[in-house]
């Protein structure tokens, strides 16, 4: 700021998972190469305080794999994006969402590009590109712009993150986990053809699958942090965590209920939703969801809300639960993830 240089932040979403990180990285590097004279520097940012990098286990794990280290990555504590927009130096990309929380509304007006592959939930102005497509990973979107970009920018370490990811958001390319379309595909065997080099698909994704899914010596608190999202209206905000182990393991985790109680109170939120999966060996995932709130009515409006949802229809049964204050559900409908449930408990509230 006191040098008045122009910053341009690539950030993806504040759940911050392999495929945020990932495309802000890639995209970041391919304008910063690719970009005529910039009058910017082009900076990619992690959408988390650096402390909560460590539950981050498949990115730390592949960066590490990629000889990336943490010390080279920029977090979200560790730059006031607020300031460089307050003195007029900051254009904002956003990779992997196109809706920024509330307490980010201020820089809704620096956004000048969205890359995302949820369904728009919200116009923005003419004056920022926008890229919407419903891919299985928002990082086949950043290839296909890299690949569309001058020759020679994509190099192998780039390659190896956006090939990594791909694998691993849609569960190795597994029809039968609904997430995989042609274009991922498609990106997955155009990284191949110009990195031979890169490892076996399974391998990739059975290492990337194990970190993401190890969650050994985590307390409950960090499970909850690992893979997070929050969505308000004027009086309450909703988490939503992903949660990587059973649900049945999960509710019988020792203290669960101070523990919610506790990191709801501690961060300000009227209720959870936890989502959890697991997949079989033929990478077919089993999705339970458990919702939580001390308030009653509250608990009850988003039950039903997931119960009587048709878009999609959730196909929920209702699991026994320890808790008054949890309802458990088996999902039947088990290739809607969290993306398809965060607009069901957005028109909720």
């Amino acid at each position: 700021i006191r040098q008045h240089q122009e910053i341009h932040v690539v950030m993806g979403n504040e759940a911050c998972d392999l495929d945020s990180t990932v495309s802000a990285l890639a995209l970041a590097y391919f304008l910063a190469q690719s970009s005529p004279a910039p009058r910017a520097a082009f900076v990619p940012v992690l959408n988390i305080p650096r402390a909560d990098f460590a539950l981050r286990t498949e990115t730390t794990f592949l960066l590490r794999d990629q000889g990336i280290p943490a010390a080279s990555l920029i977090f979200r504590d560790e730059i006031d994006l607020g300031g460089l927009h307050h003195a007029g130096l900051l254009s904002l990309t956003l990779v992997d969402h196109h809706m920024l929380p509330g307490a980010d509304a201020a820089l809704e007006e620096a956004v000048v590009e969205v890359l995302d592959h949820r369904p728009l939930e919200r116009d923005r102005g003419p004056l920022c590109q926008v890229t919407v497509e419903p891919v299985g990973s928002c990082a086949t979107l950043v290839t296909e712009r890299i690949l569309q970009g001058p020759p020679g920018v994509l190099d192998r370490t780039t390659a190896a993150l956006l090939h990594g990811t791909i694998l691993l958001d849609c569960i190795n390319l597994s029809p039968a986990a609904g997430k995989v379309t042609p274009r991922d595909v498609a990106c997955v065997s155009l990284l191949e053809e110009r990195f031979p080099e890169l490892p076996a698909r399974d391998a990739v994704f059975g290492a990337l699958q194990a970190a993401k899914f190890d969650v050994t010596g985590l307390t409950t608190e960090q499970m909850l942090r690992k893979d997070l999202k929050v969505i308000s209206n004027d009086e309450v905000v909703i988490a939503i965590s992903g949660i990587f182990e059973d649900l049945e393991t999960f509710l019988l985790r020792p203290g669960l209920l101070q523990d919610l109680e506790a990191f709801c109170q501690g961060r300000g939120y009227a209720g959870l939703v936890a989502m959890t999966v697991s997949f079989n060996e033929r990478h077919e995932p089993t999705r339970k969801l458990a919702v939580y709130s001390q308030q009653e009515p509250l608990r009850g409006t988003l039950c039903r809300a997931l119960e009587e949802a048709t878009t999609p229809s959730l196909l929920l049964q209702l699991l026994p639960s320890p808790w008054a204050s949890v309802a458990a559900y088996a999902q039947g409908n088990s290739v809607a993830t969290r993306k398809k449930v965060l607009p069901i408990l957005r028109a909720a509230l």
